[in-house]
């Protein structure tokens, strides 16, 4: 079986594998596609089976291997306003249409499609597949299948992860942090307000606080930085609380995140935002006992750096280009660095378009992307 890269990007944005659902018809094609090829892979299920990463191995069971890291969820469609089929890959005018065409399932597809190269080119160093679940919201699955891998295989000398990055060297990212913070008030006739906690009210204080947090990072940003923008973020992406204008709300729910430069622990955010929690409480408490602000830990996406590491140098020498980037989003990268495997972000496609509706990725990337593959797979035949 020999599809080529459109095919496969066909094969694989076809699946709806947006985070809510299963992602296991895509992981199910794939083995078998791989099975097809005398390939086996081994499948790292989540806890209740609906879901799973795939791993395998192309060549020789050695170290000094590279793993090619994608994950196989994409973010939803509900709300956007495509002109295609979503989930059908369209292609006009020198572009590929699809959820998932840029972020990232060409990457992995364009390798998938690769596979018989592989194999007719001897690898005297292996090639690691490895598919992940739940990226898309906070790298939730990737670690389960990393420590299998660590376990079960020859150490690779480099993970080099599809994000799209217009196929240019990511050597750094920011981290990642998701939290959720409940606050819970006392409900009053809206004409009492002082026999009420009004949690809508108390929730504007607390995301208040968060932004002066980031305006103080926002005045000390170093202008050097290349990171754009140069400092860590804080940020509320939802907020719902409260049931009628008259009554004074007793829940309110908001969802932030903390986008970490490299070396910048997120927690003392997160610790001084606790300490401001402490002085609202006892105000809160005088009124009822039963109040109270909680705050729950979604997701915690290491960053990544690795300036002058193997991951760097290799691709570097693949692209042909000397200098890397750096991006504000996160990624799987941190994750395998964290675990002792040198990183480095280089895909196909452009940020510009991921989660967008009408996501593409341009056929001259896709080919782009054949390219050096087709270098690394000359490389680790060497």
């Amino acid at each position: 079986m020999h599809l080529t890269s459109r095919e496969m990007i066909a094969k694989l944005v076809g699946f709806d594998t947006v985070s809510r659902h299963s992602n296991l018809a895509l992981i199910h094609y794939v083995r078998d596609y791989l099975a097809d090829l005398g390939i086996a892979s081994h499948l790292v299920p989540n806890a209740d089976g609906t879901k799973a990463n795939l791993y395998a191995t192309v060549g020789p069971n050695v170290e000094g291997g590279v793993i090619l890291s994608g994950h196989t969820d994409v973010v939803p469609v509900d709300g956007q306003a495509w002109t295609t089929d979503p989930f059908v890959l369209t292609e006009k005018d020198g572009k590929l249409y699809g959820r998932g065409t840029c972020d990232m399932k060409a990457f992995s597809a364009i390798a998938l499609a690769m596979v018989p190269n592989m194999l007719a080119a001897g690898l005297k160093r292996p090639i690691h597949f490895a598919l992940s679940y739940d990226e898309e919201v906070g790298c939730i699955g990737a670690p389960f299948m990393i420590d299998e891998m660590i376990a079960e295989l020859p150490k690779p000398l480099a993970v080099i992860v599809g994000e799209p990055t217009d196929m240019a060297p990511i050597v750094a990212h920011k981290g990642v942090a998701a939290l959720r913070t409940r606050v819970t008030g006392f409900e009053t006739h809206s004409s009492q307000v002082h026999r009420g906690v009004s949690a809508v009210m108390i929730a504007a204080k607390l995301i208040s606080f968060i932004d002066d947090m980031m305006a103080e990072n926002r005045a000390k940003a170093d202008p050097a930085s290349t990171f754009e923008p140069p400092y860590t973020t804080l940020h509320v992406g939802t907020v719902h609380g409260g049931t009628a204008l008259n009554i004074i709300s007793r829940e309110c729910t908001f969802i932030w995140d903390i986008r970490a430069l490299p070396g910048d622990d997120w927690r003392q955010y997160l610790t001084r935002f606790n300490a401001y929690v402490q002085t609202l409480l006892p105000g809160m408490h005088a009124v009822s006992p039963a109040t109270g602000i909680e705050t729950e830990e979604l997701a915690d996406v290491p960053y990544f750096s690795d300036l002058g590491g193997a991951a760097q140098t290799l691709v570097f020498a693949l692209t042909g280009l000397d200098k890397g980037h750096v991006v504000a989003y996160g990624s799987e990268a941190g994750q395998f660095q964290e675990r002792g495997l040198p990183s480095v972000l280089c895909g196909p496609g452009s940020i510009d378009q991921a989660h967008q509706p009408d996501e593409f990725i341009e056929v001259s990337q896709v080919e782009a992307c054949e390219a050096f593959l087709g270098r690394l797979i000359g490389h680790l035949s060497s």
